[in-house]
């Protein structure tokens, strides 16, 4: 029992004892390539200021849905004090200022309340509430949201993006990176050899064929899926197999956005 509550601890794509965002600062979606800039303008770059001396750093993904509010998952939250972070948005090279970045300080945060630190239980969603609006500069949009309870089939493709890690303590340059990552079913996430009864309903598995997975830095970042005409934020970065990421039957999970509309409405007010 200790061994197992002591491998739940360290699930996520951020271990409990050891978190992996905060010591680095240039990492990539395993599997993905270079985006084309100016084409995921949802993508935002959540960053924490750790010692509160005006540096920040990238520590997660996050997904504009409003021009006040980003999305994010609650494990990202490292701490509640809101002057601690801020949010970066039309972002491409995190190293590079290229002139589409808006650097936007967070003045509110809302950790789902059913939240309890526990990633097998889900719940892993916050939302940041900016201290001033993202202004439509040409690079940065709004997301499409899944609807209420709406849920992709088995195999349906979908991308993940972000600037997480290219394999377990590598790096990379810190250009945004895309890949194609097919949904699983829960039916079959939920499979004794597969992630069993961690997947749970409110979230969606994607991958798990060893080759491309989302990993440390990713989480928060969205899975967008095109559907019904229309780019779709699907889920938020969740979790995936401690040490290497992108493990046979181990694929990345996501919170289900459809699973929280009526939460994130109430927050948004």
């Amino acid at each position: 029992m200790i061994w197992f509550v002591a491998f739940l601890s360290c699930i996520g794509l951020i271990c409990a004892e050891t978190p992996f965002n905060h010591n680095v600062h240039n990492e990539r979606v395993i599997g993905g390539h270079n985006a084309k800039p100016n084409t995921w303008r949802w993508q935002a770059s959540l960053q924490y200021n750790s010692y509160n001396d005006g540096y920040f750093y990238h520590i997660c993904g996050g997904t504009i849905i409003d021009g006040f509010y980003i999305m994010t998952a609650a494990h990202c939250i490292l701490s509640m004090d809101a002057s601690a972070y801020r949010v970066v948005v039309g972002e491409y090279d995190l190293y590079e200022y290229d002139g589409s970045e808006q650097f936007i300080r967070v003045d509110m945060i809302a950790v789902h309340p059913d939240w309890n630190g526990d990633l097998s239980k889900g719940n892993d969603i916050a939302l940041l509430r900016l201290a001033k609006p993202v202004t439509d500069n040409g690079y940065v949009a709004i997301a499409n949201l899944a609807g209420p309870d709406e849920m992709l089939p088995h195999g349906f493709s979908c991308f993940i993006t972000g600037w997480g890690l290219m394999d377990h303590g590598g790096s990379v340059p810190s250009i945004l990176q895309v890949a194609p990552i097919a949904v699983v079913e829960h039916a079959v996430c939920s499979q004794h050899e597969w992630w069993g009864s961690n997947a749970l309903r409110t979230m969606v598995c994607a991958g798990g064929d060893g080759v491309i997975s989302g990993c440390q830095g990713d989480s928060g970042g969205p899975l967008s899926c095109f559907t019904n005409g229309l780019w779709r934020v699907h889920g938020v970065v969740s979790y995936g197999p401690a040490g290497e990421c992108n493990q046979v039957s181990k694929p990345t999970v996501f919170t289900r956005v459809s699973s929280f509309s009526e939460w994130i409405n109430s927050v948004r007010g």
